[in-house]
């Protein structure tokens, strides 16, 4: 490969790498808007639906003159839109009911699944770091999972259920970013919209069918209410836009652990933020994973 040709896959590695660290500085904090409209009688569901549509419709005034190219995509791009709505939902569901760190860690057994995903979609092979990182995820899973108790490993609480199947969901939708190569970041970025509105319905219509709508009205979108929806949908937008991007452009392991950035953000709005604490095992349970996702990179990073 020339010099110049180095420099630049150089600098679009840096700039994926920018735009997947600022991904997750949004989503390190973006669970703190949707508790404060939970605290004031919107659901997680309700709250997804309408900060979703927001950005659907600024998205669609964005990529207008692209709308018929968002339209034209395969039908299997829509399974990237299914699996990246429920990343989404089930994250943000888990973040309201649960402890924001232990939603986190549990989040980001991510590397774990990717790493098996990787292997079996992209062909990226697995060297010892990796398999001693698969070893440190199990490890951390069940420290944090059972928090020094004698009992089996298994999730405790919905939100801890919703957790490690958003972890699973965004090495998934990591993959098939990766996979999707012939779909544009604006398709990519809609599709994940799409799909966190579509679920969000589907589930307020579940849940309580029409009468689920009755919170769309003058008193409950104050315009407090609508500023915070407005917030949370252009960081919804960017981060999401960018993420698509990064995930694009470097191996899907590394792009995991660039998104640990989302633990430190996370760690420091919970305890300023929610006055929320972690065990000692917890804190153990995470430092194993947080070491497994580094090892799962070290090899890429070699290569």
């Amino acid at each position: 490969m020339s010099l110049p040709h180095k420099q630049k896959a150089s600098g679009q590695k840096y700039t994926a790498s920018a735009a997947l660290i600022y991904g997750a500085l949004c989503w390190g904090v973006i669970w703190y808007p949707y508790r404060l409209l939970n605290d004031i009688g919107l659901s997680g569901v309700q709250s997804s639906l309408l900060s979703y549509s927001l950005a659907l419709l600024i998205g669609s005034m964005l990529f207008w003159r692209r709308f018929k190219y968002v339209r034209q995509v395969p039908a299997s791009a829509y399974w990237l839109s299914l699996v990246a709505g429920w990343t989404n939902l089930a994250y943000v569901l888990a973040v309201i009911d649960g402890e924001v760190m232990r939603v986190m860690l549990l989040f980001y057994l991510s590397p774990l699944w990717t790493l098996l995903l990787a292997r079996v979609w992209l062909h990226e092979p697995w060297r010892k770091p990796q398999l001693l990182a698969i070893a440190l995820s199990l490890l951390g899973a069940v420290l944090m999972l059972t928090d020094g108790q004698w009992m089996w490993p298994w999730p405790q609480s919905t939100s801890d259920w919703l957790a490690l199947s958003a972890g699973i969901g965004f090495s998934l939708t990591n993959v098939m970013t990766r996979f999707s190569t012939h779909l544009t970041v604006a398709a990519k970025g809609t599709l994940v919209w799409l799909g966190v509105f579509g679920l969000s319905l589907v589930v307020l219509l579940w849940q309580s069918g029409m009468a689920g709508f009755a919170f769309v009205s003058a008193t409950t979108l104050t315009s407090q209410v609508t500023i915070t929806l407005l917030i949370i949908a252009l960081l919804l937008i960017s981060a999401t836009l960018l993420v698509q991007y990064g995930v694009t452009k470097i191996p899907a392991i590394q792009a995991s652990v660039l998104f640990m950035t989302e633990l430190i953000v996370a760690a420091v709005a919970a305890y300023f933020l929610a006055h929320e604490t972690m065990s000692a095992m917890e804190m153990i349970g995470g430092c194993c994973i947080i070491a497994a996702g580094v090892l799962s990179v070290s090899v890429g990073d070699a290569d």
